[in-house]
């Protein structure tokens, strides 16, 4: 069996980088996937690889990646690296649109959705502290905030609203019942 993909989704400001790398952190079987973006490396946020637009539609030319898509105004691609040679029983935390979502449960087997929610002042909070968007822009992604949230099986909704710890000890409850304390 293939190593297991878990999409992390959900509105700009909701925490999804956080969440990932405190998973990871909590829980040695899991990693991050590095994802491929068409914006400067040092722009911040997340880990990412940073290329241009020439050298991503190449990437996707030579069959680099085994997902990619556009969101705003960048392109976004997971390296096949990233996933295909990793160890039996691993878990790769990836970072997902969910506009992708079907085509990723098409393709990998035991797939997963954690889907975080916040409230909108909790999003509004975020988003102006990390520094990357305009007001305007901050007030579109607000806009899209609730829309085309994730449905299905495979889905787990999680609100991010309150501490880190109590959002990994959700997350970990839902994808492992059977670590549960009873």
């Amino acid at each position: 069996m293939a190593a297991r993909l878990i999409a992390v989704v959900g509105p700009s400001g909701v925490g999804k980088d956080t969440v990932m790398h405190a998973l990871a952190a909590s829980d040695p079987s899991m990693s991050l996937v590095r994802r491929v973006i068409t914006r400067p490396s040092d722009a911040g946020g997340e880990d990412f690889d940073g290329v241009t637009r020439d050298e991503f539609d190449l990437r996707v030319a030579r069959g680099d990646f085994c997902l990619w898509w556009d969101a705003h105004g960048l392109s976004y691609g997971i390296p096949k690296s990233q996933i295909e040679h990793r160890p039996e029983g691993t878990v790769a935390l990836v970072n997902l649109s969910r506009s992708i979502l079907d085509e990723a449960r098409a393709s990998f087997d035991g797939f997963r959705v954690i889907s975080l929610t916040a409230n909108p002042e909790t999003l509004a909070r975020r988003l102006g502290g990390r520094g990357r968007e305009t007001q305007d822009e901050i007030l579109r992604r607000l806009a899209r905030a609730g829309h085309a949230r994730p449905q299905g099986e495979d889905v787990i909704e999680i609100c991010n609203d309150g501490a880190l710890d109590d959002t990994i000890r959700a997350i970990t409850v839902a994808l492992y019942p059977e670590r549960a304390v009873r």
